[in-house]
């Protein structure tokens, strides 16, 4: 298939790569131009701008860090919406906001596109590995016609019905759950070392109690003080809290837990650590409310 691909981060390559090694054909952009130039000598062409990367695509796909830069490939100067043909599809992978999703897909009927809202769970070395799990929302069929790329770049699809911002809500809801449960181990583990008690043991011990890849995953990352390089920044986590807390808004329900976790991300974030491992800047939250360095 013949893919435009924007996006080039550290989710963003990895699926890029993955999905040339399974025979897609792609054009590729990213602003920082030499994440794109590392793709060409694996077939990709690099295009100018968002539109070039739109312009011949049968699916268009943005992996993104939040809003705005949706807004700026897809409706901005240059963007890709009036470069894509019709019939065309776009699949936006990025942890984006539920309105912002309706908006994309209301736009993209008018322009007679079609449009899939896929955002995945996954760090960056599920990515690499094409492990992701993938939440994808939209027209049945243009979800199935994109099933070769998804398992280009995952383990397994989950489809959750046929408006799209179903899928971002599943996305920022299942955030919410993994920052409610590194907040928890961060805590936790402050508890547990102020004690004198081996972290790595009690690492282990949580790890085969409760089963949890993320428990596991994570654990690791707060034990090893894991802040850098961040497979996911502190400051995406506080996004996706706004973006939470504003869905629960909209449907009036109240997130206790939510308002906590942005407060704890916000005071986290006052400290310098927006640029570090959500997990580690977290715990180092906790640590510091406890006395220890």
């Amino acid at each position: 298939m013949k893919i435009g691909f924007i996006g080039l981060g550290r989710m963003g390559l990895p699926m890029a790569r993955n999905l040339l090694r399974a025979g897609h054909e792609l054009v590729v952009f990213n602003r920082t131009r030499n994440r794109a130039d590392a793709l060409v000598a694996e077939g990709a062409r690099v295009a100018a701008g968002p539109a070039e990367a739109a312009r011949d695509a049968e699916a268009l796909i943005t992996m993104l860090a939040d809003d705005a830069a949706v807004e700026q490939v897809i409706f901005g100067e240059d963007g890709a919406l009036q470069a894509l043909r019709p019939g065309a599809v776009h699949v936006s992978m990025s942890t984006i906001s539920v309105a912002l999703s309706e908006r994309l897909a209301a736009a993209h009927e008018a322009a007679g596109q079609a449009y899939v809202a896929a955002p995945v769970f996954g760090r960056p070395e599920a990515a690499e590995a094409a492990k992701l799990w993938i939440v994808a929302a939209g027209p049945a069929e243009q979800i199935e016609r994109c099933r070769p790329l998804f398992e280009a770049m995952g383990q397994g699809l989950f489809n959750v019905g046929p408006e799209a911002q179903r899928a971002n809500l599943v996305k920022l809801a299942g955030n919410f759950l993994i920052a409610s449960m590194v907040e928890a181990l961060g805590e936790a583990f402050t508890l547990v070392r102020k004690s004198e008690v081996d972290p790595g043991q009690f690492l282990e011990i949580v790890s085969k109690v409760f089963g949890s890849p993320i428990y596991a995953n994570y654990g690791r990352i707060i034990v090893e003080d894991r802040a850098e390089p961040a497979g996911f920044k502190l400051s995406l986590g506080l996004k996706d809290m706004r973006l939470v807390l504003a869905a629960a808004d909209s449907v009036v329900v109240p997130l206790p837990l939510g308002s906590l976790l942005h407060d704890r991300l916000l005071a986290a974030m006052a400290r310098g650590a927006g640029e570090v491992d959500w997990a580690a800047g977290l715990a180092r939250r906790s640590a510091e409310d406890a006395g220890l360095g």
